[in-house]
């Protein structure tokens, strides 16, 4: 008995220290560092051309719409390829230091894009470097 409570405790501070360790790892990345994964992460990418078709008719009608349709992901909003390339300008000048001349093209792109999604990242990025000054 007393062995497997030891074990059980044994396991348990295994699991636990994994936990942490995981935490910190995503805790270390600077703003920057996050903002940059995001933006890679929303770079068009190539589209194979692979199509994939099933279909079947079973239940009550439906309208087209609301057809699923297997490995169709949900439409996320697109980014527009002159936005992006502004964005990526504005954080290169930040990574690099200047701050004025990245503070300047963070407003431009949010006068020029203010509908864009990105949006809400171009706020961020502004603040974090009104408190570097």
């Amino acid at each position: 008995m007393r062995k497997s409570v030891v074990m059980l405790l044994l396991l348990l501070v295994a699991l636990v220290s994994q936990a942490f360790a995981a935490e910190e790892n995503t805790s270390t990345l600077s703003f920057w560092d996050k903002l940059r994964k995001k933006i890679e992460l929303l770079a068009p990418q190539k589209k194979v051309n692979a199509s994939t078709a099933v279909g079947g008719v079973r239940g009550a009608q439906v309208s087209a719409d609301d057809t699923y349709w297997k490995g169709e992901k949900a439409a996320k909003t697109p980014v527009d390829a002159d936005e992006l390339v502004a964005f990526e300008k504005a954080m290169a000048l930040a990574e690099s230091g200047d701050i004025k001349q990245a503070q300047t093209a963070f407003s431009e792109f949010i006068k020029k894009s203010p509908d864009s999604p990105l949006r809400k990242d171009a706020d961020q990025a502004l603040a974090q470097l009104q408190t570097a000054k």
